[in-house]
């Protein structure tokens, strides 16, 4: 699929500038569009709005900081191109699902779980459930794959409901994501996968897909096929902190039925 130029330039963008206090403006001059046009085409290109984009780049971003470096989170807020450790402190902890330090802290012990699911229905409503399938691209080995469901266009803190699944290269694998709210939600899939040949570990890459506004209605079955690609430009990324999704020897991943309806804790 090709991107729309405008909106490529303006993501080109925000990746090399977002460090600055980069306004809508700004970025629409990026693209040599108006404000109100850009913003139209950018949403319909990337499925969220140039603001958010350019927040959930920061806090990709302040992860690897915090990973790989040993600035202080102060630092790394400021060097994100936040003025205020609050504000980045809230954000990051929205996004991610832990606090900066404690992300840093995490990561060093390998301790990241599953995220657990936070039903958000309005009091009253009913829950339903989100089925599918979720299949690999071609020349893609065994998958391990995280499927969950979000308010959000962007695959962050917190998931309603979400799982683990093994996919199998080759065979698409159905999930099922019970006691959703009702509602519409966005289904995320991100996963590892195996290349193939003789030394697949050595071909092995991340891999994520996305199925937008998903209606949810109590006691019904909502079908939602997700079909994964390597991460393209248009897609946001990933901040919901997960554990390693080390693909599975290539004898599991049998299809359907699932493995199970919630997060495993070990993966």
């Amino acid at each position: 699929m090709l991107m729309d130029k405008a909106v490529e330039k303006a993501i080109e963008c925000i990746w090399e500038r977002y460090n600055e206090p980069l306004s809508l403006a700004e970025m629409a001059r990026s693209a040599a569009l108006s404000r109100f046009y850009f913003a139209h085409r950018f949403r319909d290109e990337t499925g969220t709005t140039p603001a958010r984009f350019l927040a959930a780049v920061r806090i990709h971003q302040a992860r690897l900081l915090l990973l790989d470096t040993a600035m202080s989170v102060a630092e790394v807020s400021s060097a994100v191109g936040y003025g205020s450790l609050g504000s980045f402190t809230s954000g990051f902890t929205a996004g991610v699902g832990v606090s900066p330090g404690r992300f840093r802290r995490l990561s060093r012990t390998g301790g990241f779980g599953s995220p657990r699911p936070r039903p958000s229905g309005r009091p009253g409503t009913g829950t339903g459930a989100v089925a599918g399938t979720v299949s690999l691209p071609e020349g893609r080995g065994n998958a391990r794959v995280y499927v969950g469901a979000f308010r959000t266009p962007i695959l962050q803190h917190p998931p309603v409901a979400g799982m683990v699944v093994d996919v199998p290269s080759g065979r698409p694998t159905c999930y099922h994501l019970a006691d959703v709210p009702e509602g519409t939600w966005y289904v995320h899939a991100v996963g590892t996968a195996d290349g193939v040949g003789p030394d697949p570990p050595s071909q092995r890459c991340s891999l994520v897909g996305r199925h937008d506004a998903v209606p949810v209605t109590g006691d019904a079955v909502t079908s939602a096929a997700v079909r994964l690609h390597r991460p393209r430009p248009v897609d946001p990324p990933v901040l919901l902190a997960l554990p390693d999704l080390e693909p599975p020897p290539a004898r599991t991943g049998a299809g359907c039925p699932v493995i199970g309806s919630h997060p495993k804790a070990a993966v």
